[in-house]
């Protein structure tokens, strides 16, 4: 009897401590399992912020160069230093959250944390008052800059008329080249490339697409990155074509790249196409996207999160878009088979958005029709600010030398 009480009591003693070492190993598990859920939950969060902000056209564009002093009389700015700052040559400040403009040149000074430019001219606003400002690439605001003349026209496209802008050759010409801007600006991106081909002999006709702000917004108001935006410019070589041109050269400038060759491996007027200028282009979205990922610190994981979501059917509502990207398809590394038209590609090795990697591996894929054109530097869309002499000298020598241009018999 007392050793069946004892034996109780020991089951009893063991159930109690397998009891108390149960509670916080099942709060332990418990914690994992919370804790996971909200990383998962967190991650996904954080990747769908992303993969929106890729196709979401920005409404404003950060001011993140800091004005630290101005001095008109003596026609200097004193920035704070970034890496597009300091790189020599002439550019675009924008002030006043893109109210105020002012055109920046030489470097006169340059220190740990600022650096001191030449102040050319300011076309808008009062940049003694700028506390804050935007760096870029433009340097015309409109084709009046270029002292040319030029015309408004509109292009009819599938979701309704977009802008362009026209500027005939001084001569008669049945060439003409479109101008197809990057994402998040305008057509005047291209102004910079006029001169060079008006001297070529060809008419330049700078155009709108969907949900740039100038061209109507398409019914997610969202960025294709190229796959449908592409139609646009189909349209405006249609135009081209009823005004008489009987060859087409298409550039585009980053996204622009990504639009363009699209446009001539999809479209029923690629015929028309002679030839084409990519300026620091998007060749493969998928190779971009990690870059800039990798450069922002994100962690694979969520890095891979959103670009799942951008390509994921079931996640195109929550992205925003009416469908998923087919990166397969906008990858023209892997279709560089498909290319027929001679290209000239301008990249900066040190671009710092776009990496150049894609446009040295689509010049290795087809050295045939592919020539490259490597800068050091210049930096993002910025090759024409740096250099514009080599930039300007690239392109007229490799129009000079376009076969395509010769008329048919």
């Amino acid at each position: 009897m007392r050793e069946t009480r004892r034996s109780a009591s020991a089951t009893h003693v063991s159930g109690s401590v397998n009891e108390v070492l149960r509670r916080p190993l099942t709060a332990a598990l418990t914690l994992v399992a919370v804790t996971s859920a909200a990383l998962v939950v967190t991650t996904a969060s954080v990747a769908l912020r992303i993969a929106r902000n890729v196709v979401t056209p920005p409404r404003r564009r950060i001011d993140d160069v800091v004005v630290r002093a101005v001095d008109l009389d003596a026609g200097t700015v004193v920035l704070s230093r970034t890496a597009d700052t300091i790189v020599p040559g002439r550019y675009s400040l924008w002030f006043d959250s893109g109210r105020g403009h002012a055109r920046i040149t030489e470097i006169i000074a340059v220190d740990e944390s600022s650096v001191t430019r030449r102040v050319h001219s300011v076309q808008r606003g009062d940049l003694t008052r700028a506390t804050r400002a935007r760096w870029a690439g433009w340097w015309h605001l409109t084709p009046s800059d270029l002292e040319l003349g030029f015309s408004e026209v509109g292009i009819m496209t599938p979701i309704g008329v977009a802008p362009a802008w026209r500027i005939d050759a001084a001569d008669t010409t049945d060439d003409w080249v479109i101008q197809v801007h990057g994402r998040a600006v305008t057509r005047a991106e291209g102004l910079r490339a006029v001169p060079v081909f008006r001297r070529a002999g060809f008419t330049s006709l700078l155009i709108s697409y969907r949900n740039d702000g100038d061209a109507p917004a398409s019914l997610d108001g969202r960025y294709a990155l190229g796959a449908d935006e592409w139609v646009d410019v189909e349209s405006a070589i249609a135009y081209a074509v009823e005004q008489g041109a009987r060859r087409v050269v298409l550039m585009g400038w980053s996204m622009g790249g990504a639009i363009v060759l699209q446009c001539i491996t999809r479209s029923s007027l690629a015929h028309v196409v002679t030839a084409v200028v990519l300026e620091s282009p998007v060749v493969d979205w998928v190779r971009v996207l990690r870059f800039q990922a990798a450069a922002a610190g994100l962690p694979a994981p969520v890095r891979d999160a959103a670009l799942g979501m951008l390509a994921s059917h079931r996640a195109a509502r929550w992205v925003g878009h009416t469908a998923p990207v087919d990166f397969a398809r906008l990858d023209l590394v892997a279709r560089a088979a498909e290319l027929q038209v001679p290209m000239l590609v301008l990249h900066s090795i040190d671009d710092g958005f776009v990496p150049s990697d894609g446009s040295v591996a689509l010049a290795a894929a087809r050295p045939d029709v592919v020539t490259l054109e490597h800068f050091t530097v210049a930096r993002h869309t910025k090759l024409w600010n740096y250099d514009p002499s080599r930039w300007e000298g690239a392109v007229s020598s490799w129009l000079d030398s376009l076969e395509t241009r010769q008329r048919p018999n």
